[in-house]
């Protein structure tokens, strides 16, 4: 007989630092995005003080990205990475954004339309766990500070691994665990301190910005991400910390 104890831990899940119903964490993220999408980018360079654009080009560099080659840019939100892989695989080439979130999308598309980039680029609405695309069909996935928001990691990355062909990668750039005490306590006082500030005046949303502080605590630390992504069969998985930890890039092979 099932204790009504694990069935209660199966049905919740966390948000931030709440446990809420499982079912209701897509539309509570949702909520957190469509309402920052409009300041995303300047929040972006504020809050990491620009440093987020050097995460991203690592991130790029260690695609290999080559002409003609397919790539999704998922949870891709407004659009950074997708600009740069849509140069790097040419006219023969195809990025597709992809993202939950409608609003997000439609900052991207219109962000990427003002850089005259249209001709290889697609945007598709979709769900991490359930992803729309036919098994074997990209050369190299992304998912860029995405992953904490997803309510089945473990089923998102097996989806990932399903639609990339054997030879792909999976890059993840996510928030991680900082790796020296010091930088952990300053990290917090300023992620539960200056950021919900920073959302009030900016983006006049210090809730979601709270969220983000939260939902990185509870995102799995860089071991157990790497594990995670071993479990969903992906090869040769390693981790590059940048700033201390304080961001951490994964990269897996399907084989």
């Amino acid at each position: 007989m099932s204790n009504p104890t694990d069935k209660n831990d199966q049905d919740v899940i966390d948000f931030g630092f709440q446990q809420i119903p499982k079912q209701e964490k897509e539309h509570r993220v949702a909520g957190v995005f469509h309402s920052v999408a409009d300041k995303y980018d300047v929040m972006n360079d504020l809050m990491s003080f620009g440093i987020h654009r050097l995460w991203k080009k690592a991130t790029v560099d260690l695609c290999s990205i080559r002409k003609g080659q397919k790539i999704l840019d998922l949870a891709g939100g407004t659009g950074d990475l997708t600009a740069k892989f849509s140069r790097l695989v040419g006219e023969q080439g195809r990025v597709i954004l992809a993202d939950i979130n409608d609003s997000m999308l439609k900052v991207g598309r219109s962000k990427l339309r003002d850089k005259g980039l249209i001709n290889n680029i697609d945007y598709v609405q979709a769900n991490a766990e359930a992803l729309p695309f036919a098994d074997n069909y990209f050369d190299c996935i992304t998912i860029s500070f995405g992953l904490r928001n997803v309510t089945d990691k473990q089923k998102a990355l097996a989806s990932m691994h399903r639609v990339l062909k054997p030879g792909g990668r999976l890059l993840v750039l996510e928030f991680s665990k900082p790796q020296h005490a010091l930088l952990n306590k300053a990290y917090d006082l300023y992620s539960f301190h200056v950021l919900p500030v920073m959302g009030k005046v900016i983006a006049n949303d210090a809730d979601s910005y709270r969220y983000l502080a939260e939902s990185i605590r509870m995102h799995p630390d860089q071991e157990k991400l790497r594990q995670m992504m071993l479990n969903a069969g992906f090869n040769d998985v390693k981790y590059y910390n940048m700033t201390g930890g304080i961001v951490a890039l994964h990269r897996g092979f399907k084989f």
